[in-house]
């Protein structure tokens, strides 16, 4: 009985110590300014077939990647998921590429700017503004005509203190959208928030990434307004 217990006890902290390695792997690669460091994630991406057409494209940092029940919430719409680590906008302009060939999809949703707005690191305005510039013109090179949704940044308890500058980076990108054709941004801030504040129910214990309750919010925000502009239900 003890031995056994010994061997559970020994598994259990095995586990631990390997999650809390890929964590602190995975930290040094949000600190990072180089998008190489995304290789073998870009890479699995690039492996795989291009998903089916008429699609919806989901592009982004690790909200997108946790997103596990998207294709539940998307339905009866496919999804192609190709969200990756704590992914940059740079990130994402570098791997363009690979992370936007799709085949006709029907639209993309895009989640990237909140690992360039952080306590440790904040980006100035200027240079959040152009780079979202710079990836809408990757974007469309390969999709001139397709509905593109970008999610802004949203507010979370472990980064209230830079809300502030991350709200003026959506205003600045809401500004710079409304001039670009099929492209709309999709504010999800307030309905996660509480008396003017994030709601913790809607985050994990990480205090960043959303729960559950957090994601299907997320669903019934971003569901509505791209449902609703290709006329389905």
């Amino acid at each position: 009985m003890k031995r056994g217990i010994s061997i559970l006890v020994a598994l259990a902290i095995a586990y631990l110590g390997a999650k809390i390695y890929a964590l602190s792997a995975d930290l040094e690669r949000v600190r990072s300014d180089d998008p190489t460091v995304w290789n073998e994630d870009i890479a699995a991406f690039a492996s795989k077939a291009p998903g089916p057409s008429g699609a919806l494209l989901f592009v982004g940092s690790s909200s997108i990647r946790r997103w596990t029940d998207l294709a539940e919430h998307m339905a009866p719409i496919p999804v192609i998921n190709r969200g990756f680590g704590g992914a940059k906008i740079g990130d994402v302009i570098y791997h363009s590429e690979t992370l936007f060939q799709a085949r006709a999809p029907r639209a993309i949703v895009i989640f990237v700017g909140t690992n360039d707005i952080t306590p440790e690191a904040a980006k100035p305005l200027d240079v959040m503004v152009k780079a979202f510039e710079e990836m809408m013109g990757k974007v469309r090179r390969f999709h001139p005509q397709t509905p593109v949704y970008y999610i802004a940044i949203t507010p979370s308890p472990l980064r209230w203190q830079v809300w502030d500058k991350a709200q003026a980076v959506n205003g600045a990108i809401s500004e710079v959208t409304s001039g670009m054709a099929n492209t709309t941004v999709i504010d999800t801030g307030s309905a996660l928030m509480a008396d003017g504040r994030p709601d913790n129910t809607n985050y994990v214990f990480d205090r960043l990434h959303l729960s559950k309750r957090g994601y299907t919010i997320w669903a019934d925000s971003i569901r509505s307004r791209v449902f609703s502009d290709l006329g389905l239900r």
